[in-house]
């Protein structure tokens, strides 16, 4: 069995609505994570806690000064506390098979469980120069997560999130 500890795990959020000019979209970091690969088994494993905002983002370029202290720590709390719920779901989980049956595309499959909520997740993988990696597509609402909204709606967040991961890649991956 191979243990994965090292590489990235980003999470980008879309502003949405009416005043969505006063808002950012944001990047994430998830800084503790385990991604175990036994044959072609895969588990994987997020701490909830774990996710600290990077900053906003303009374009493709992470501004990691645009929002004030007060801003970020308000931010995290919501994510960790009012969406993901840390408390009462410590981690997100996802557990599937490889199929590698496409050297240049391998793919993962099987269920990801995030605020207690399991649903289908298929991940296509990218492997190269000692890295595995990929980005995923989520809906949170599949999950029982409402976008979050302020200002009456009129400020809120899509129905979207990216997850993007680069990790240490292992022969047996």
């Amino acid at each position: 069995m191979s243990v994965i500890r090292n590489g990235s795990v980003q999470v980008f959020t879309f502003k949405d609505g009416l005043l969505s000019r006063l808002g950012h979209d944001l990047r994430f970091r998830v800084t503790r994570f385990e991604v175990q690969v036994e044959e072609r088994k895969v588990s994987a494993r997020f701490r909830s806690d774990s996710l600290e905002l990077e900053g906003a983002m303009v374009g493709t370029q992470l501004q990691p000064d645009v929002l004030g202290a007060r801003d970020r720590r308000d931010i995290e709390e919501t994510a960790r506390e009012k969406i993901l719920q840390i408390r009462r779901f410590p981690e997100v989980r996802f557990e599937g098979e490889l199929d590698l049956s496409t050297a240049e595309r391998p793919r993962a499959t099987g269920t990801l469980e995030l605020v207690g909520q399991r649903q289908p997740l298929a991940i296509e993988l990218e492997r190269g120069g000692g890295r595995v990696r990929g980005k995923v597509v989520l809906t949170p609402s599949r999950f029982g997560i409402a976008p979050y909204k302020a200002l009456l709606g009129a400020l809120k967040l899509q129905d979207r999130v990216e997850l993007v991961f680069d990790l240490e890649d292992d022969a047996t991956v």
